[in-house]
């Protein structure tokens, strides 16, 4: 078994067809098919099921590409730690499907931009799975809030404190939050994260009850609803970064005003360590006033 091998069943598995795999390696379609035949020999199992016109790979070859995947990625690790070269190789990254996904991109092409050498591949899901990726060495870090489940072998180090606010549309006349989150129509965060907890908990706290208009997954959209005036909501700074936010009306959301954290999780044995604290330097930079700096 070599590492050719291993990229064209990745490159089959990626185009779907022995043909279009041979064009990205470089091969003929015949040289492809031996090469599948001797990983086949070699390793003692079917990695495709020839029994219909297209060969479909098996779940014993599903299981040979995510460890190829793996193998591959440490190869190239190990050539680039040995060339000298710290800040290079792939860098496996998850991160949340919330307001963080405003700046992990940036982030990403900034990093690009300081190291050529380096590369990113980003998966966005939810915390628990996120976290549970980081710990098995799937990812080499994520993105995620505050996190009360956080395993002894990994480590959590906020780049971002910001303030929640209150929004309303632009000239709603009240600046007290509580007769506003009394007398206007509320649009709810819903969505199994932290964030919409932590908003939920400081609600009651106050003794409000709301009165729900709407219930959204996403703070875009929720910023995008109450901007065209259907009610008025809980968003974090970071979701207000946009020109257009300037039409909204913000207050303080609790008193004191609540704050949530964001950070990345990582092992806290890592090939990737470096990497990982140049990335939090540039994520916290990115997150101006509001920036948290590593540990």
């Amino acid at each position: 078994m070599d590492t050719r091998q291993l990229r064209t069943l990745i490159a089959i598995s990626a185009h779907g067809t022995f043909a279009q795999a041979a064009k990205v390696v470089g091969l003929t379609p015949s040289a492809v098919s031996q090469q599948m035949f001797a990983l086949e020999q070699e390793l003692g199992a079917a990695l495709f099921d020839r029994s219909s016109r297209r060969p479909k790979i098996t779940s014993q070859g599903m299981q040979v590409i995510e460890l190829a995947k793996d193998f591959l990625r440490m190869e190239e690790d190990a050539k680039a730690a040995l060339s000298g070269h710290r800040i290079a190789g792939k860098l496996m990254l998850g991160s949340v499907r919330s307001s963080a996904l405003n700046l992990l991109p940036r982030a990403i092409v900034e990093m690009r931009h300081r190291y050529p050498a380096l590369t990113a591949n980003l998966r966005v899901s939810l915390s628990s799975p996120l976290i549970d990726d980081v710990a098995s060495g799937r990812l080499d870090a994520a993105v995620v809030a505050e996190h009360l489940r956080i395993p002894p072998a990994l480590r959590w180090s906020p780049f971002l404190r910001e303030p929640l606010w209150l929004i309303a549309p632009k000239g709603s006349g009240i600046r007290d939050p509580l007769k506003l989150l009394n007398k206007k129509p509320f649009v709810r965060f819903r969505s199994p994260v932290p964030l919409a907890n932590l908003i939920d908990t400081e609600i009651s706290r106050w003794g409000v009850v709301t009165q729900d208009i709407a219930e959204i997954d996403t703070i875009g959209s929720i910023v995008s609803c109450v901007r065209q005036g259907l009610g008025v909501s809980v968003v974090p700074h970071v979701a207000l970064q946009e020109p257009d936010h300037k039409e909204l009306d913000l207050l303080p959301f609790g008193e004191p005003q609540v704050h949530r954290q964001i950070g990345i999780v990582e092992r806290t044995v890592s090939p990737r360590s470096e990497i990982i604290a140049r990335l939090h330097e540039v994520l916290a930079q990115l997150c101006g006033e509001h920036g948290v700096d590593r540990p």
